[in-house]
């Protein structure tokens, strides 16, 4: 028998399984975590059925047709080019920049369309723009 004393060995961390299982943990905590980005716009939405005195001089009447034509207070423009459609509203909005464009799309219309008409009124300075709806009593006449 030995009987002598044996050296104790020093207890010793092994890290290495420690910072696997914490790098696990981190992955599966990323993964798992919902980033929301909550996106709101301020909008002033028209109310489609009031009856309300309208102020008309401040008025920019934009009708937009099925296959993409404009008309600016029902004159009808010859081009359909952002450019056109800006020189044509800052020459009808007679208020300035306190005037409303009023667009009034065909339901149709393409999407394209309608965004020209707003990229027009940015570039002149229009800020205020609202769409023209029919109430549903009025929409199958």
């Amino acid at each position: 028998m030995n009987f002598r004393p044996r050296q104790k060995e020093e207890p010793e961390i092994n890290l290495i399984p420690f910072i696997d299982v914490l790098l696990v943990i981190l992955i599966f905590l990323m993964l798992t975590t919902t980033y929301s980005k909550f996106t709101e716009l301020q909008l002033t939405l028209p109310v489609a059925d009031a009856q309300r005195l309208r102020d008309h001089p401040k008025e920019v009447i934009v009708a937009v047709a099925a296959d993409g034509r404009y008309a600016i207070n029902k004159t009808t423009l010859e081009g359909r080019q952002v450019d056109q459609v800006a020189r044509a509203l800052a020459d009808a909005a007679t208020a300035g920049p306190n005037s409303v464009v009023i667009i009034s799309a065909d339901a149709s219309a393409p999407h394209q369309s309608v965004v020209t008409v707003m990229e027009a009124a940015r570039r002149v300075g229009l800020s205020q723009i609202t769409f023209a709806t029919q109430s549903s009593a009025t929409a199958g006449k």
